[in-house]
């Protein structure tokens, strides 16, 4: 056997506990092959000074002595990629900590700008006279009923009281097969109008909040405490192989921002979650079959949980699990362009995705299986190939570096804080590098790698990180934000992977080009500093 060393792996986690980076000091020269020196005027000051392109034609080569200073930084998992972070642009933020922010919408109303000059009640006819693009952008911006209004009657048909002219309903039309769906005549407008918190209440309730309005897909559960109400709707023909099922906010429970959230709305959320993974897990393993019809309580999901982590003890039941691991995604918020292209893959409506994956998919031409997909099981991958090269566990060195964490720019005068949030159970932390510019992690604090492995108290230790996650990046302008679980499989035994929450807010000037889709991942500000801002919002 060879006894050469191991090459390291594409990291920012050292086996000793700390983060490791790079720093780019470019100085160049750059041969001129230009021919022509096409020189022109551009304009001229307020001061009559002319202002020319001189310049950008050089006579000769072109000496760079010293450009800005890039520090690049491999993700903590090798399969993520690198973030590179502008010195020049971390600094300016570093002195600024207010510049970590996004502007909240402005107020705007069409409608208050053409009533004057159109006439009382005129407003309505002229705004559903406008051309598509125009109607997107007011649906996706306007903060007035008076224009979204209009806009909800130009796309689809209403039922109106004919004594309030309030909206009872829509008109619908029966399809072949005998089913039935609204007669809708623009489906983008639709869900842009839709979906605009200022739309009023009624018109949101009868366009898509209402049980069914959005299709036949059944209701398989639901949650009623302290004024909250959830619907676990099945969505049977899903984008998920085998299905999946949403977790919505009910009619009755209007949240159209994270900020109206309660602790008992998300609470509900993930027990929805919880309580389909749990069943699902116990009928499969031959376990006491649940009860119909009822909500499975807090206690009782407890024994159930503990019931089946004992029978997945034995090696012949969990290689046998056909489903081994969890799905579980929240896309919070929702645009469009004027133009037609849709922005983040939701509605603003709160609702939250999950599923159980198999363990393997058949192979039709080959008749043999293959494993089934899971984005977990690419850190399963990871901290197994951490330990073989290191021997030591990832997410215990990983948790020892964020604690000894040491700013990139040395400074010792400012934050080199990481966690925005911890408990005794979890950790809430910007990672040292960011894929999405304001991106968080939450992690448990010990050794639960998937929600069967999490008990009572980490379950709601991580309901309330959840929300504070999303309740801090919402308050600093995030208006779209992605958030996913990476989970290990249910039949594996190590505990060296946890369990991994990942939120991915989406950033105005950032939609994601050719540097992203080379997992390069370009930053503007330091981890430190972006976790100064969040927990700063912590404090409101």
């Amino acid at each position: 056997m060879s006894n050469k060393p191991l090459p390291p792996l594409r990291t920012c986690v050292a086996p000793e506990g700390r983060f490791i980076f790079g720093l780019h000091l470019p100085r160049f020269s750059v041969a001129n092959l230009r021919v022509a020196d096409d020189r022109m005027t551009l304009g001229r000051t307020p001061a009559g000074d002319i202002c020319d392109n001189a310049v950008n034609f050089p006579s000769g080569d072109v000496n760079e002595p010293g450009a800005d200073p890039i520090y690049e930084i491999a993700n903590a998992f090798d399969f993520k990629g690198t973030t590179y972070i502008g010195k020049g642009w971390a600094d300016r933020a570093a002195a600024d900590i207010s510049r970590i922010a996004i502007a909240q919408r402005p107020q705007a109303s069409l409608s208050q700008i053409t009533e004057p000059q159109l006439g009382a009640g005129r407003s309505a006819g002229f705004i559903q006279s406008l051309p598509r693009p125009l109607k997107l952008a007011l649906a996706a911006t306007s903060t007035d009923a008076q224009d979204l209004i209009p806009l909800a009657q130009s796309c689809c048909e209403f039922i109106l009281n004919p004594t309030t002219g309030a909206p009872e309903g829509l008109v619908f039309e029966v399809n072949g097969n005998g089913g039935f769906r609204p007669r809708i005549s623009d489906e983008q407008l639709f869900d842009s109008v839709a979906n605009n918190p200022c739309l009023p209440d009624a018109y949101k309730e009868a366009m898509v909040l209402r049980p069914g309005v959005q299709g036949q897909s059944e209701i398989t559960a639901e949650w009623r405490h302290e004024g909250s109400h959830i619907y676990e709707y099945l969505r049977r023909n899903s984008y998920i192989p085998w299905g999946h099922y949403a977790a919505n906010m009910a009619h009755d429970s209007v949240r159209y921002a994270a900020a109206d959230l309660s602790a008992t709305d998300i609470q509900g959320l993930r027990h929805l979650y919880y309580q389909r993974t749990y069943v699902r897990v116990a009928e499969d393993l031959g376990l006491a079959p649940s009860s119909r019809r009822r909500e499975v309580s807090a206690d009782e999901l407890e024994q159930m949980r503990q019931a089946i982590l004992g029978a997945l003890q034995q090696k012949k039941k969990a290689s046998a699990l056909p489903f081994s691991a969890t799905l579980w995604g929240w896309n919070y918020g929702f645009d469009y362009a004027p133009n037609g292209y849709r922005l983040h893959a939701s509605h603003q409506q709160i609702h939250q995705q999950y599923a159980l994956i198999p363990a393997t998919v058949a192979d039709p031409e080959r008749q043999m299986e293959l494993p089934a997909f899971a984005c977990g099981d690419m850190i399963q991958e990871f901290v197994r190939e951490y330990r073989r090269r290191t021997g030591r566990s990832f997410f215990q060195c990983y948790e020892a570096a964020i604690a000894a964490n040491k700013r990139m720019d040395g400074r010792g005068d400012r934050p080199r804080d990481l966690i925005v949030h911890q408990d005794e159970h979890v950790l809430l932390f910007v990672p040292k590098a960011q894929t999405s510019q304001w991106e968080l992690q939450l992690m448990p604090r010990g050794a639960v790698g998937n929600i069967l492995e999490a008990d009572t108290a980490v379950r709601a230790s991580l309901d309330r990180a959840l929300l504070t996650a999303m309740q801090v990046l919402t308050a600093l302008g995030a208006a779209m934000i992605t958030v996913i679980e990476y989970s290990k499989r249910f039949h594996i035994k190590e505990d060296d992977q946890r369990l991994l929450y990942v939120f991915l807010p989406r950033l105005p000037e950032s939609p994601g080009a050719f540097s992203e889709a080379q997992l390069r991942w370009i930053n503007g500000h330091y981890p430190e500093d972006f976790a100064l801002a969040c927990r700063k919002k912590l404090d409101l």
